[in-house]
């Protein structure tokens, strides 16, 4: 189930989140690479400190995504596509292009599904 985040909105669900982020980009090989980020505003653009195989896969590939996890299970995540629009020796300046909220949706059963453990 996902519902769409106005981008104007978006400073204000982002602060409802109690945890960092998670940086998404994409490697050479086509694989993902996650990391866990802070992230800080300039204007509309996000700052995020970055190592360096997050801001090379930004530089050649510079579509990418930040994934706030839910803050309790059974809430929504909060997703947030950008495309990285500076990439400098620490940070990327990132500028959102879409985000939403999303969680699965219930099970055809009326039941929620069991987490793994």
């Amino acid at each position: 189930m996902s519902i769409a985040v106005g981008l104007p909105e978006l400073r204000d669900k982002i602060a409802e989140f109690h945890t960092d982020p998670y940086l998404l980009t994409v490697s050479d090989d086509g694989r993902a690479h996650s990391v866990a980020v802070a992230v800080a505003w300039d204007g509309d653009e996000i700052l995020i400190g970055a190592g360096d195989t997050s801001r090379r896969n930004a530089s050649a590939r510079p579509l990418v995504a930040l994934l706030w996890p839910p803050n309790s299970s059974g809430e929504f995540s909060l997703i947030v596509d950008a495309h990285a629009t500076s990439v400098d020796d620490t940070e990327l300046r990132l500028e959102p292009t879409r985000a939403v909220l999303h969680r699965p949706a219930p099970s055809g059963d009326g039941s929620d599904c069991e987490p793994v453990l």
